[in-house]
């Protein structure tokens, strides 16, 4: 029976995406995302906002052109400065709200981050916010998924309909991110090397206590 349910909730949530239907819409010249028929665009201090409500959830993408006085990032890990400092915002704006599953994505060619903020009243009300993050040196883009916690199951249909529909232009490439593009590999590669040192100090270390233990026991 409970095998039914769940099938049966799969396929209502497929079918409503279907029913509603998600039309590819304009960020901008660059981005592209499918929202329902029935989203409403308005410009609010100097952001650019598209939001409608789905059949189970709501959906909100906000495009955020970036301080004209900004300093190009130079590397990989001032790209993820600037991701973590967004997810901090948006969970300190969220008042009680926790990111959880913080993990890097790829959009095309290039670099974001996903998170699910998790919001609760205290009266049972807990709410889920999906986000992928966007950045590049013109525009900052957040996508928003948002259902509550009794949905979670129902909403993969719809979730997969909006954030996989993301779709950039060709003229956007990781340097509109940052400009070293071999900071990436060299910062791996130092992470792996410290990863293996530290691999052979522990390695020492346990040999030397073997070696001592085996010496004392040959002493007595």
């Amino acid at each position: 029976m409970k095998k039914l349910l769940f099938l049966f909730a799969i396929l209502f949530s497929a079918t409503a995406v279907f029913a509603q239907g998600f039309k590819p819409v304009k960020m901008d010249s660059l981005v592209t995302v499918s929202l329902p028929a029935n989203y409403n665009e308005k410009d609010t201090l100097g952001q650019h906002i598209f939001s409608a409500t789905t059949d189970l959830g709501y959906v909100i993408t906000i495009v955020e052109p970036n301080a004209r006085t900004n300093e190009p990032l130079k590397k990989a890990k001032d790209l993820n400065k600037v991701f973590d400092k967004y997810v901090a915002g948006i969970q300190k704006q969220s008042g009680n709200g926790s990111a959880q599953n913080v993990r890097d994505t790829t959009i095309g060619t290039l670099k974001g981050k996903a998170f699910t903020l998790i919001t609760d009243d205290g009266s049972g009300n807990v709410q889920y916010r999906d986000f992928v993050l966007i950045y590049t040196k013109e525009a900052t883009y957040t996508l928003q998924f948002g259902y509550p916690d009794t949905r979670k199951e129902l909403v993969k249909a719809e979730s997969r309909a909006y954030f996989g529909s993301i779709k950039l232009s060709p003229q956007l490439q990781r340097n509109d991110q940052y400009t070293d593009l071999n900071s990436t590999v060299s910062e791996g590669n130092t992470n792996r090397i410290l990863e293996i040192g530290g691999g052979i100090i522990v390695l020492f270390v346990i040999v030397w206590l073997v070696f001592l233990r085996k010496r004392s026991v040959s002493l007595e």
